[in-house]
């Protein structure tokens, strides 16, 4: 759930065809704009930094990048900057090699693994980029303004056979006006993981393996989520299918959450959550109600859920203003809906 925690690396660059991190550092040093990445092997324990590089720097994966093993926390890539262009060229991939990492145990024990992309642009644009094996979770969207993410591919699928965990695909905090669109995840954790931002956008997107999208608000430095779209997805044979989370006895501002058409397919445990006593994976006492969810919309949010799971839970405090059409059917395992707004009709079970 948590996005990257960015720590301080050896700096690294990057200029014309690189295949080196001397070449990278080259590159840096003459402020090349135009910068091609191919076939590099990054040392462990350090990171391809792409930062510190001149406004309206264009930056083309096109071969694999790979990482040498050690346990530490990352990340292995950072881009940060101005302007930015991003773009992966047909046939790359920056290939995590999760496996060697994962022991079912994500971020809660065992070995210590690397985030995989830290993320800090502005009015910047990434485009087809695909992620394989992430160590945990993936694309660290932070402090991020005005950046579009298009097409971009996380196949963390080995992961489902070999242990991995806490393989968020996109986890967004302390961003604004950020769309991720045309995208796809496979992975053991939340395709979308909101922790704050303000007019953030998720559509035409594909989500499989995981634990679904969700708005989960509360515990870090910034406790604000507000306009967020989340429109025309597919959840697809993950554990839950949307879901809208805050931290118990958290305090801070959810408004304006929209999920409108998305579909979900044969989810495993809840369709669609609604919990505002969020702790350690699940719901835990009393919502305190410090944190409301307030001008939540589910318009056509339709699909199943397997037999032994729930179609629909709801437990908050001082909700309001809430729009609700849903068509979620198949589970059987019945949860009490607490805190519904007044004039709000739920189905829930």
């Amino acid at each position: 759930m948590n996005y990257c925690v960015f720590a301080l690396l050896i700096s690294v660059s990057s200029a014309a065809e690189i295949w080196n991190l001397q070449q990278l550092d080259d590159a840096k040093k003459a402020k090349d704009k135009n910068i091609i990445l191919r076939d590099i092997q990054v040392p462990a324990g350090k990171a391809l930094e792409l930062q510190g590089l001149p406004n309206g720097t264009s930056i083309t994966f096109a071969g694999r990048i790979t990482f040498g093993y050690k346990e530490w926390k990352g990340p292995l890539v950072i881009i940060k900057g101005h302007n930015f262009h991003v773009e992966g060229k047909p046939g790359h991939v920056i290939d995590g090699e999760g496996h060697r990492w994962w022991d079912g145990l994500g971020g809660n024990g065992g070995k210590i693994k690397p985030c995989m992309i830290y993320v800090q642009l502005t009015h910047s644009k990434v485009k087809n980029i695909k992620v394989k094996n992430s160590p945990a979770h993936c694309w660290a969207i932070n402090a991020c303004r005005h950046v579009i993410f298009e097409g971009i591919v996380v196949d963390d699928t080995d992961g489902h056979a070999k242990g991995g965990h806490n393989t968020d695909g996109f986890d967004i905090a302390r961003s604004h006006h950020v769309k991720i669109k045309n995208s796809w995840v496979n992975n053991q954790d939340d395709c979308l993981a909101l922790n704050s931002g303000t007019f953030i956008t998720f559509e035409n997107n594909t989500c499989e393996g995981g634990h679904g999208i969700a708005v989960a608000v509360g515990g870090y430095s910034e406790n604000v989520a507000k306009h967020v779209n989340i429109r025309n997805c597919k959840v697809i044979k993950n554990n839950i299918g949307i879901r809208v989370k805050t931290l118990l006895n958290g305090k801070g501002i959810v408004k304006d959450i929209n999920f409108d058409n998305v579909e979900l397919k044969d989810i495993s445990q809840t369709g669609i959550v609604i919990i505002g006593n969020y702790l350690n994976s699940g719901p835990r006492g009393e919502p305190t109600g410090d944190l409301p969810i307030q001008d939540l919309t589910i318009n056509n949010v339709r699909g199943n859920v397997l037999r032994n799971g729930t179609n629909i839970q709801v437990w908050v405090k001082n909700g309001s203003n809430w729009k609700w059409n849903s068509q979620v059917v198949g589970g059987t395992k019945k949860l009490p809906c607490q805190g519904v707004p007044k004039g709000v009709n739920i189905q829930c079970g």
